[in-house]
């Protein structure tokens, strides 16, 4: 678990940010600060807010109130045009629990489409980086292959190495494990501590309580678009000090969700 800057300034920070779709608030104002090289995990139950809110922060959703700041820069999310909004979300890498893939594509040039088309890196160079990334967790005999040949570790594992080749300052990942089979939840969760270990900022909407413990530095618990309770990760889930915490951690823990790690 890498140490966060806690002197330096926010590498992402929201200010009593909401959303709400017609007249349901979603997210009701979120304020939190992200250290550059912090791991924060977020866990709540389905329907707290929890994706809406990185959605926000990669502007696929755009926020109805509040402050975004990324790098100490503010976004203006309503009038941001095209140019800048591709390139914040180049430097925000986002990974789904659906993967993403795109299924016409074989894993290289799934990993190259967007270094090339949007960075501008030219091929070449972008075949190597995508070649260098998917050696590194195990892929490269794979790379001429098609998304559906690969189990769903592999296909998500490739689409965190896909977020990789932009080489963003931070990482978002919502629910990576949760449409995997139990027995491949651990390849992915060993890539995003690799991740953490060797210092890349992210969030990480997750229901595996042990893995925030042991891999995040803090842990925000959020409750009907509210950050109920906040707090370094291991005190935290271990002593959470909010009833609503409580309650939701015996009830993932008793459901055997959030135990791959224990």
């Amino acid at each position: 678990m890498t140490e966060a800057g806690i002197d330096e300034p926010a590498l992402i920070r929201l200010v009593d940010l909401k959303k709400s779709f017609g007249k349901t608030e979603v997210l009701r104002g979120v304020s939190l600060d992200v250290a550059r090289g912090e791991v924060i995990a977020i866990i709540g139950a389905s329907g707290s807010g929890k994706s809406t809110l990185l959605r926000c922060i990669n502007l696929l959703e755009p926020p109805s109130e509040g402050e975004l700041w990324f790098d100490q820069e503010q976004i203006d999310y309503g009038r941001i045009d095209r140019r800048r909004l591709r390139r914040l979300r180049s430097q925000i890498g986002m990974v789904f629990q659906s993967y993403n893939l795109w299924p016409h594509m074989t894993v290289l040039e799934n990993v190259i489409e967007a270094p090339v088309t949007v960075k501008g890196l030219a091929k070449a160079a972008a075949i190597a980086r995508a070649e260098e990334l998917l050696a590194r967790i195990g892929l490269a005999e794979k790379r001429h292959d098609y998304p559906s040949r690969l189990s769903g570790g592999q296909q998500q594992r490739v689409a965190v190495v896909r977020a990789l080749a932009m080489a963003p300052k931070a990482m978002l990942f919502d629910e990576v494990t949760s449409a995997l089979d139990p027995e491949l939840v651990g390849e992915v969760l060993d890539l995003l501590g690799e991740l953490a270990h060797e210092g890349m900022t992210m969030l990480v909407v997750t229901h595996e309580i042990a893995f925030a413990r042991d891999v995040s530095n803090r842990t925000f618990f959020v409750d009907q678009g509210v950050i109920a309770e906040a707090g370094p990760s291991q005190k935290m889930l271990s002593q959470p000090q909010n009833e609503r915490t409580r309650q939701f951690l015996r009830r993932v823990l008793h459901s055997g969700a959030g135990m791959t790690r224990l």
